[in-house]
């Protein structure tokens, strides 16, 4: 049996909740356990709660509190302060990419439109669940084109990697689970995530997200 996944969606759409509640509905690891017509009052529903998210999907336009605005920007950077374990899956109907690139930047495991392949939508949730990260080549453009120059000479040196460590950097960045990288790398799984501790210490990096804006900061992986 496999295990399952506990889904969250913070929408204020109540037809495409519902449409999005139903469709994740068709896989069996997958489970709904909670939902929210925005944002502001997500934490302290989550906090009352037994059983939290492994995966949030967020909106990125959601109701203001009051007359104070609170978006799925908002909710993400929370999230990150108060449930670091959770991930982040951002669904979004704006594509642009300085909106996709600050998402990741602050926190977000993934970043898909809304008009994405209900397949996709699956996988990207699989990913992040056993991976910490769901990157598409939409979600790379946008992190190479907004970081890629400008801010490389603020980071650690590549130079100050392995190439053991480049190479799982690079196999993490295609999507690839810490047992897909051992049974290609003939190592195990147990010096996969060891490599990838160093990873995140030497890139000053908080996740496998990080990781990845790291690479495409370095020049290390190709969009």
């Amino acid at each position: 049996m496999k295990e399952r996944i506990a889904i969250g969606l913070v929408e204020d759409q109540a037809l495409f909740r519902n449409g999005i509640k139903a469709i994740l509905g068709g896989w069996d690891e997958l489970e709904v356990i909670f939902e929210s017509g925005d944002g502001y009052s997500v934490i302290e529903r989550l906090q009352k709660s037994t059983d939290v998210p492994d995966v949030m999907l967020v909106d990125l336009s959601l109701p203001p509190d009051g007359a104070k605005a609170y978006s799925g920007e908002h909710l993400t950077l929370d999230l990150a302060a108060h449930f670091p374990e959770m991930k982040v899956l951002i669904l979004s109907a704006y594509q642009d990419e300085q909106f996709i690139a600050r998402l990741i930047e602050i926190g977000a495991h993934g970043y898909l439109v809304k008009d994405s392949d209900p397949l996709e939508v699956y996988q990207a949730i699989i990913s992040i669940r056993q991976n910490g990260v769901y990157i598409n080549q939409l979600a790379l453009r946008a992190i190479q084109r907004n970081f890629g120059k400008k801010t490389k000479s603020l980071l650690p040196p590549a130079t100050d990697l392995t190439r053991r460590e480049i190479e799982i950097l690079q196999l993490t960045c295609e999507q690839l689970t810490a047992e897909e990288i051992g049974e290609k790398l003939f190592i195990s799984v147990k010096t996969v995530n060891g490599h990838r501790a160093n990873l995140l210490l030497k890139t000053n990096s908080r996740n496998v997200a990080g990781l990845v804006m790291y690479a495409v900061k370095n020049g290390l992986v190709e969009v």
